[in-house]
Parts: structure tokens; sequence; C-alpha cells
């Protein structure tokens, strides 16, 4: 399937889009894809061509914390991110609130999220605490960071994707375990997979995740 990417503005953030050649605008998906710290969209970009995804938009944001050098997070690592999350879930409430008024959403049009690394956390995270439906999660290697103790989770159920290694270095595996074991205790439907790979997404979880995304 043919996908058209172009650069647009929303939340007064850069934002990358993609849309595939598809019959009905009304009845598409819309997946948006969280890159990792210190990252760039354009990373996720091409990651998410790979997923080969039936009927869907794809929307990959900046984040919005400046890492400099062209690079951008969700939140701020150390003292003060319970706060930083906070902000990041705010501006990813805008965010959608936007994808809406722009593609005209309706309530047919199902908003899925993934993401690797402080990306995959970064779709735990809107998925217990946003305020917006979200259909379906896709983490890998995705962690929970310090939770705004404000915060009142989410009535609505998420179906969940998480996909962690037994050698990552980065994001060791029993905290990702527990990111999707507190997603279970708090009435989301999780699927887990713990591989033997290290910190990274490669060609095996990709496939998984789209299997997951088009059933």
């Amino acid at each position: 399937m043919t996908i058209k990417y172009k650069n647009i503005i929303l939340n007064n953030k850069k934002v990358i889009v993609g849309e595939p050649d598809i019959d009905n605008d009304n009845s598409a998906n819309i997946l948006i894809g969280f890159h990792g710290a210190e990252s760039t969209a354009e990373n996720m970009l091409v990651q998410s061509n790979r997923l080969k995804l039936n009927n869907t938009i794809l929307i990959f944001p900046e984040g919005p914390v400046d890492a400099n050098e062209g690079r951008w997070s969700w939140w701020k690592d150390g003292p003060g991110q319970q706060k930083s999350v906070e902000e990041f879930l705010g501006f990813t409430n805008q965010l959608i609130e936007s994808t809406h008024d722009h593609f005209k959403l309706s309530s047919s049009n199902r908003i899925s999220l993934w993401g690797f690394s402080q990306g995959g956390a970064a779709s735990l995270v809107y998925a217990l605490l946003g305020s917006q439906t979200i259909y379906k999660v896709a983490s890998v290697c995705g962690f929970l960071p310090e939770i705004p103790t404000s915060k009142v989770e989410s009535p609505l159920t998420t179906k969940i994707l998480g996909i962690f290694g037994s050698n990552d270095e980065i994001v060791p595996s029993f905290l990702a375990d527990y990111a999707l074991e507190e997603m279970k205790n708090r009435g989301h439907l999780v699927e887990r997979k713990e591989t033997s790979q290290t910190h990274e997404l490669n060609s095996e979880n990709l496939n998984d995740i789209g299997i997951f995304l088009n059933s």
C-alpha cells in the first residue's frame, strides 16, 4: 500500500502524517507513533513504514521537551519528572484533539498508540491517565515513569501488547514487566511477550505489532 507523507503543524508542533490510499477516511484507523527519548519523529516514520498496516493513517509527532540538536523527548527525567509527565499528558490530549479536528474524525475512527523505549512508556502512560479514548497500545521496551499522584486513571479499557527483552541493558525486563502488570491490575487487557533482545526495535517486533494492530 502506497503511503504519502507530509509535514503539518498540530498543537504548535511539527507532525509527520502518512496517509495511505483508502476508500473512505471515515473508516480509517489512526496510529500515533511516539519516538524514544532524545530522538525524532523521522525515526518513528522509518519503523512504522515497515508495519504493513491496513487502512491506517500514521501520525508522528515531535515530543514537547527540547533535547537539543533537533532531538526531542516526551518528559524530563530526574527531579520534577511527575510534573513533566503531567505536562506530557496535557500536550497529548491537545494533540489528539487537534488530530480529530484536522481529519474530521468520528467515533468510528479508532485511535491507537505505539512507541519504543520512552515512546513505549508514553503510550502506556497515556492509556493509563489520558482523557481520550485509546483502542490499542503497542509498547516495545516500555516502562512507567513517575506518575502524577493527582491524576485518576481512565476507566476505559485498552488492548495492550507489551514486548520487552531479557537482555535489555537500558530498560531491565523487570521494569518493563512491572509496567505491564500495573496496566493489567488497572483493568487493561494486556498481552506480554518477553524475548531475548537487547534495547532495540527489530523486525520480529514489527511483525508482531503489525499483526496485533491489524487484528
